[in-house]
């Protein structure tokens, strides 16, 4: 599937940082990882934006929603994509995202959701479910800033299930905004949140050619709108 000159300009201009190895990307809200229904051009596809003279572009190693927004990487190389492809699946990737939840900071303010996680299916969409035979995830979290009815949280998640922050937050009661599919609000007070709420904003990952590197993205301007609409102070850092 070939790009048109604004496509692979558009391509480019998501990139935060590369080198022989890598791209990382600040993939918007709203952009696909991959090809599926209703999906007319993926991250996936505008890789070919970065391909090479014997057409071989890179690959991707990881993913996010389609809504969640923020950092990724693409490996280069069929190593590289081994090397990621293991710090992930091993749980050497650090990740680190911002959500804006609703019903006002999570009590306690900080500490770890460890829920299993199971899929199930709900009015035909795919969900994940606490479950006791479900399996183990982790999520670590502490609030940045809180107002009556909102806060933003950072977290961190230990296992990479499906939506696995989405439904951890949804479990104890603090959804993420925008997240109709676990009881998400799409307005908090006089505030709409009419997209979900989440954002990765930093990667820690262990590179091929060793040593560690970390990608970060700013969140996009309507999360720091938002922010400012409930009165929550931005992230620092």
């Amino acid at each position: 599937m070939s790009l048109t000159p604004q496509e692979a300009e558009y391509a480019r201009s998501l990139v935060i940082a590369e080198d022989t190895q890598l791209i990382a990307f600040n993939k918007p809200a709203g952009l696909a990882v991959q090809g599926g229904s209703g999906v007319t051009r993926s991250l996936e596809d505008l890789l070919e934006a970065f391909a090479k003279s014997n057409g071989k572009k890179p690959r991707l190693v990881h993913r996010l929603d389609r809504e969640t927004s923020g950092v990724m990487i693409a490996a280069r190389t069929k190593p590289a994509a081994a090397s990621f492809s293991e710090a992930f699946a091993g749980r050497d990737a650090r990740k680190t995202y911002l959500a804006i939840v609703c019903g006002g900071a999570p009590d306690p303010e900080a500490g770890e959701i460890a829920l299993a996680l199971k899929k199930a299916s709900r009015r035909g969409l795919d969900i994940m479910e606490v479950a006791a035979e479900g399996q183990a995830a982790l999520t670590r979290y502490k609030t940045l800033s809180a107002v009556t009815g909102a806060a933003l949280v950072e977290l961190s998640p230990e296992t990479g299930r499906m939506h696995q922050l989405r439904a951890h937050l949804a479990a104890i009661g603090r959804p993420i905004a925008g997240d109709g599919k676990y009881g998400g609000l799409f307005r908090l007070g006089a505030v709409e949140t009419p997209n979900l709420l989440l954002h990765a904003a930093a990667l820690d990952i262990p590179h091929p050619e060793g040593g560690r590197r970390q990608f970060e993205a700013p969140p996009p301007p309507a999360f720091l709108g938002a922010l400012r609409s409930l009165g929550l102070e931005p992230p620092t850092g």
